[in-house]
């Protein structure tokens, strides 16, 4: 499965963006990472299929959302009211294994890994 990620850029704080993820074949969970410079890689959000479980970090609940369309295989990641912490490297992630709830959304349930994209919110 290859995963394509588009929808990063530079935006002002409180501006949004979206950001899509689309994968070219069947997965369970898809989901998104982001890590900032000097900081370690952490879950963003993630959606599971079948139970449509929706996993966040405690930073962006409320103003992140996240999304799938499973007929077009694609995630999506609507980021409103973004703060310049949320600046980072963007990735998208998929899982063709079901996890526990628990688990889903973390790094080491990921089967695939796509490209970074450049999330850079201006103060």
């Amino acid at each position: 499965v290859q995963l394509q990620a588009s929808g990063g850029g530079l935006v002002q704080a409180g501006g949004s963006l979206r950001l899509s993820c689309t994968a070219s074949g069947r997965t369970v969970t898809l989901g998104w990472f982001r890590q900032a410079p000097g900081k370690e890689r952490e879950s963003v959000a993630a959606i599971r299929g079948g139970t449509g479980h929706v996993h966040y970090a405690d930073s962006v609940k409320g103003r992140f959302t996240i999304s799938r369309d499973n007929a077009k295989n694609t995630a999506y990641l609507q980021m409103n009211n973004l703060k310049p912490e949320d600046t980072a490297v963007y990735y998208c992630a998929a899982s063709s294994r079901y996890y526990i709830v628990s688990h889903f959304y973390k790094s080491d349930a990921m089967d695939y890994w796509g490209k970074g994209t450049q999330v850079t919110v201006s103060s």
